[in-house]
């Protein structure tokens, strides 16, 4: 069995041993019967043996809680990050994206707090707005598409700008696609089907 093949094999796993999901958190095995035994993650011991199992379900819930993420078990998810700080734009497009059961959300409302979730998140799609508060697009771009680890992280800015020297900067900058404000939800979710399956 190759490597992928076994990540895949524990992704779909409904139940996991210590073992298990220690190698899922990156964590040792000691850390994860550490953290059952004190109640911190919680499931369930095999009866009458002392091995214990823990629901696929619960140990999301632990990773969550403990920023550790979640890639490998929510491939089915897609990640998207509204980086935005027009808390009306950002809760338009959380209700529209809201209805697909297949898109997980999260936001954040400056250049600084996209950076920082970009990391813990690792979204699939950043839909970035271009004029932030504290950083513009170009330079969030720059960032994210220049760090090794988040390059694969694809960036839909979503803006009212509409000079064309400044969209090819974004695109310049990194930006994977850009959207003109005001814009429809079809069009929205066709940019982000598109980018993810390239």
């Amino acid at each position: 069995m190759t490597d992928n093949d076994r990540k895949r094999s524990l992704a779909e796993k409904q139940v996991l041993t210590t073992g298990e999901a220690a190698e899922i958190c990156r964590l040792s095995q000691q850390t994860i019967i550490r953290c059952f035994d004190n109640g911190r993650l919680t499931g369930f011991r095999v009866p009458g043996s002392r091995f214990r199992r823990i629901p696929r379900s619960e140990l999301i819930r632990f990773m969550r809680v403990n920023d550790i993420p979640v890639d490998l078990l929510d491939e089915d998810h897609i990640r998207i990050l509204v980086v935005d700080d027009d808390p009306s734009i950002v809760r338009i497009v959380e209700e529209m994206l809201g209805h697909e059961d297949r898109f997980e959300v999260r936001t954040a409302s400056t250049g600084y707090d996209a950076g920082m979730m970009t990391r813990e998140f690792r979204p699939n799609i950043l839909l970035l707005d271009y004029m932030l508060p504290d950083l513009n697009g170009n330079i969030v771009c720059e960032r994210i598409k220049s760090d090794p680890e988040l390059a694969a992280t694809r960036i839909i800015v979503i803006s009212g700008v509409v000079r064309r020297e400044e969209i090819d900067g974004l695109l310049e900058a990194g930006a994977d696609a850009f959207i003109p404000k005001p814009f429809q939800v079809e069009e929205l979710i066709e940019k982000i089907d598109g980018l993810i399956v390239t």
